[in-house]
């Protein structure tokens, strides 16, 4: 794909309402995602999520099942973008790989994934709220 055609993407996505942009051509796949902070809302307290306890250093409250950590400082978002409805829900059943939420850092948007096929039985941040590397955001059976 050349340059030319690159920035007539780019632009497209810029001055259009769409929050992302994925062209394939061949074997060259291109995705262009709209600025962050016009993309990510901030939202109100979500009924579904659960407020952590105070750090402790440990998992011990969760339960069993896999946590899914966030793996870096910013904001969490259960949206993809400002339009969409959450991600997933308390009881979606999710696959290895499925995207569970966004972290927003340094104005650049980052996918959280399921690391396992399960349930998810707890949202344990609401969206947009500051999270540290490590904080646990959902639980999976």
């Amino acid at each position: 794909m050349d340059l030319r055609k690159l920035k007539k993407l780019i632009d497209l996505v810029e001055e259009s309402g769409i929050a992302e942009l994925e062209v394939t051509e061949g074997e060259e796949k291109v995705r262009i995602v709209k600025h962050a902070s016009a993309m990510v809302p901030r939202q109100k307290r979500s009924e579904s999520a659960v407020q952590l306890p105070p750090a402790t250093g440990a998992d011990d409250d969760l339960g069993d099942g896999e946590t899914v950590k966030a793996p870096m400082v910013g904001t969490f978002y259960r949206t993809a973008s400002p339009e969409a409805a959450p991600l997933v829900e308390i009881g979606s059943i999710v696959k290895e790989g499925d995207l569970l939420g966004v972290i927003e850092s340094m104005k650049q948007i980052h996918e959280i994934e399921s690391d396992c096929d399960g349930v998810v039985r707890a949202i344990l941040v609401e969206s947009g709220q500051a999270v540290e590397y490590g904080t646990p955001l959902f639980v999976i059976e």
